[in-house]
Parts: structure tokens; C-alpha cells; sequence
């Protein structure tokens, strides 16, 4: 079995953190690797709905980010991650501004995988749950139409020998 690339790693963390969203949201990836990643955030008023919680979208999309990115190293190298559904819990209100996300997978398949995430605050307290479900995409949706459409650098192989 090929090993992952530490080197291609850093890279797409570097890569995806410049990512319009990732910056609109002020989420970052922190961590990747065989099934897991991290994702942290730190909270500011654009985050907010108008009753100053926690925006649901928010939410969401630090669940799907985790999600995502946490089967990203199961799959091959010319191959995509699509969104199929993604399930969120919210399971209290929360009162820190610095929130970790973590992402776990819980299968990566040949054309489906699934993997949930938490959020949680600085006192290790679960604020939301989520799950969802990826298709893989082959040719589609790739880290290097990525380096392309935001016009990074190359990077290195995802896999070494």
C-alpha cells in the first residue's frame, strides 16, 4: 500500500486554506491524514444570526468541511469528492469563540464514503454532531483542478512508493 506524502500534505493544507469559502467562513484545516482531519475556527460576528447565536450554515459547513477532508487521503490521487448529504446535530449553544472540528472516517469506498465530524469548544464540550456522505469522483473535483482554478504552485504526489 502507497504512503501518504507528507510534502503533498502541507501543501493542500496550504492550498485549501486560501480557499475563498475557507477564508469568508475564517475556518482552517489544521490536520489531515488517513481518516482524520482538523479543522478550527474562531468565531466573530459574521458568524452570527441575528439572535447572536451561531449560524446553522455555519454549523454545516464546518461539519461538511471535516467530513470532507477527513476521507480526502482515502482516495486516490486523480480522484474527487462530491457531497451527497450531510446530517447535523446540534447538540448545545455555544459560548467559546474557538471551536475545533474534528473529522473522522467511518468507511472509504471504492465509490461511496462516509465520515462524520464533531464540533467542539475549548473545554472539550460537543456542540454539534454530522455525518455525510462523499461520492468519489474520478477525474472530477480533483486537487489538481484545484492547484489550477485557484493557481497555486504544482504540488507534490499525494502518494510515495
Amino acid at each position: 500500500m502507497p504512503k501518504l506524502n507528507t510534502e503533498h500534505i502541507k501543501a493542500v493544507i496550504d492550498l485549501i486554506n486560501q480557499g475563498p469559502y475557507f477564508r469568508l467562513l475564517s475556518m482552517e484545516v489544521c490536520e489531515l491524514g488517513m481518516g482524520y482531519s482538523k479543522v478550527e475556527v474562531n468565531l466573530e460576528n459574521k458568524h452570527l444570526n441575528p439572535f447572536g447565536g451561531i449560524h446553522g450554515g455555519v454549523y454545516s459547513s464546518l461539519i461538511d468541511t471535516a467530513a470532507y477532508w477527513a476521507v480526502y487521503c482515502d482516495v486516490e490521487e486523480n480522484a474527487g469528492l462530491v457531497s451527497l448529504d450531510l446530517k447535523v446535530d446540534f447538540l448545545a449553544p455555544i459560548k467559546d469563540s474557538h471551536l475545533i472540528i474534528e473529522g473522522k472516517r467511518i468507511k472509504a469506498g471504492k465509490s461511496i464514503c462516509i465520515a462524520e465530524a464533531v464540533i467542539i469548544d475549548n473545554q472539550g464540550r460537543y456542540l454539534a454532531h454530522g455525518t455525510s456522505k462523499q461520492m468519489v469522483t474520478p477525474g472530477m473535483q480533483t486537487i489538481t483542478q484545484a492547484v489550477s482554478a485557484m493557481e497555486y504552485q504544482s504540488i507534490p504526489p499525494k502518494f510515495i512508493s
